[in-house]
C-alpha cells in the first residue's frame, strides 16, 4: 500500500499508548519457542499473523494512527533488544516468557503497588553499545506493508535503560554512567534514523522513568545513589532531546506513566513538581500523560503547557475492565481546559494494555470498547 500522507499527526485528537492484549494463541506459540519446541520461522508466521489481525482490528476501528500492538516483543522495553552489550537485560526480559510458562491464576491478580522486575536488579554491560538489530525497523516495514493509515513505533527512553544500569559492575567498559548515556543516545538515534529513513512519521518515546521524580521512595532511592535529583532530570531531558534531534519529518510524542505491568502500578506522585521542567523543556510535539487515577493529582500543570504542543491526556484506565463513559471523559476533559486550550489537548489510555506478555486485567472486548468510547468522546468534543 502507498504510504500515508502525515498531515495532522501531530494534532491527533485520539492516540494509544502502542501495546494490545496478546492473543492467546500467540502467547502459547512464544511460550513454545522459548522452550525450544519450534523454529524462529514458526514464531515469525504467528506474530505475522497476529499483527495483520491487529491492524485490520484498528482500521475496523477507525484508529487514525496504528501500532503492530508490540506483538513481537516480550515487553515494551525491548525496542532496546537487539544491542551487543546489553546481554543482561535480554535475560532478564526473557522471564517474562518463563511466568507464562507456570501455572497461574490469573483471577488473583488485582490492581495493586508492585515492583517492577526490570528495575530489581540492575544489569551490568558486557561491552560497548552497538545496535545490531532495530527490531523496531522491522516491526515498522511490517506493520506499514498492511496498514492503509500511519503506524506508529515506540521507543523505550534512555533514562529508563540507565536506571537499570549497573556503574560499579560495568566501569571496565564504561568509567561513568554519563558515558554509558552517550552511547545509548548514540544508539537510540541509529534506530530513529533507521525508521526515518523508511518512511516513518510518528515514533513514540516510552519515559516510564520520569515519574521518579515525583515518587517519594525513587527520589529517596536517587539520593541513596548519590544523584541529585532535580539534576538527573534535567541530564534526562537533554537525552531525549538528543534522541529526536534533527528529524523534521517526524512527529515526536513522549509517553509518561507511573508503571502499567500486568495491572499493576510502581509509582505516585502529581506532575506539579516536574511540569514545567518537562512540558516546556521536552522538544516532542505531543507529551501522553497518565490521568487515569487520583496518583497523577490535578490538571493544575498543564498551564505549563506551551504553544505547538499537544497534552494527550491518558484519561482511559487500561488496568481494569470498567469502560469509561463518554460523559466521563468529557466533564475531566472540560476540567483540563481550564488550564490549557481545549485545542492543545486530546485523549488516550493512559499506558498501553499490555506492557509485557502477559497484559493487564481486562479483556480483548473491554480493549476495543473502550478504544471506541474514546474515539466517540473525541468526535464529541473536537469534531
Amino acid at each position: 500500500m502507498s504510504m500515508p500522507e502525515i498531515t495532522n499527526l501531530a494534532q491527533l485528537r485520539v492516540d494509544q499508548v502502542g501495546s494490545l492484549l496478546r492473543p492467546p494463541r500467540l502467547k502459547a506459540v512464544f511460550a513454545r519457542f522459548h522452550r525450544g519446541e519450534i523454529h524462529e520461522q514458526d514464531l515469525r508466521e504467528a506474530q505475522d499473523e497476529a499483527v495483520l489481525e491487529a491492524i485490520t482490528t484498528q482500521e475496523a476501528h477507525g484508529l487514525p494512527v496504528l501500532t503492530d500492538g508490540e506483538f513481537r516483543r516480550l515487553n515494551f522495553m525491548e525496542s532496546f533488544g537487539e544491542v551487543a552489550g546489553m546481554e543482561a537485560w535480554q535475560s532478564q526480559w526473557r522471564e517474562v516468557v518463563e511466568e507464562l510458562n507456570a501455572t497461574r491464576d490469573r483471577s488473583s491478580r488485582s490492581v495493586e503497588r508492585g515492583v517492577n522486575p526490570v528495575l530489581r536488579v540492575r544489569q551490568p554491560v558486557s561491552g560497548r553499545l552497538r545496535l545490531v538489530r532495530s527490531r523496531p525497523l522491522e516491526e515498522f516495514e511490517y506493520a506499514q506493508s498492511m496498514a492503509g493509515r500511519p503506524v506508529k513505533i515506540t521507543l523505550i527512553n534512555p533514562d529508563r535503560i540507565l536506571e537499570g544500569f549497573d556503574r560499579d559492575a560495568s566501569r571496565a567498559v564504561y568509567a561513568t554512567g554519563e558515558k554509558f548515556l552517550a552511547d545509548v543516545v548514540a544508539v537510540e538515534r541509529e534506530i530513529v534514523g533507521g525508521l526515518a529513513e523508511a518512511g516513518c512519521r510518528y515514533i513514540q518515546i516510552d519515559g516510564p522513568s520520569y515519574t521518579r521524580y515525583v515518587d517519594e521512595r525513587s527520589i529517596a532511592a536517587m539520593r541513596a545513589d548519590g544523584d541529585e535529583p532535580m539534576a538527573a532530570l534535567d541530564r534526562a531531558i537533554a537525552a531525549d532531546n538528543a534522541v529526536i534531534a534533527g528529524f523534521p519529518s517526524v512527529v515526536f510524542g513522549m509517553h509518561l506513566c507511573r508503571g502499567n505491568r500486568q495491572s499493576q502500578w510502581h509509582r505516585e506522585g502529581s506532575y506539579d513538581a516536574i511540569a514545567e521542567r518537562i512540558l516546556q523543556g521536552l522538544d516532542h510535539q505531543r507529551l501522553l500523560l497518565e490521568y487515569d487515577t487520583e496518583r497523577a493529582g490535578g490538571f493544575e500543570p498543564l498551564r505549563f503547557l506551551p504553544k505547538g504542543k499537544t497534552a494527550v491526556l491518558g484519561l482511559i484506565t487500561t488496568k481494569t475492565g470498567r469502560v469509561e463513559t463518554t460523559d466521563e471523559l468529557k466533564r475531566r476533559i472540560e476540567d483540563a481546559a481550564r488550564y490549557a486550550p481545549i485545542e492543545h489537548l486530546a485523549l488516550s489510555p493512559q499506558c498501553g494494555f499490555s506492557s509485557d506478555m502477559a497484559g493487564n486485567l481486562l479483556t480483548e472486548d473491554d480493549q476495543w470498547r473502550k478504544l471506541d468510547v474514546m474515539l466517540e468522546t473525541a468526535a464529541q468534543i473536537w469534531a
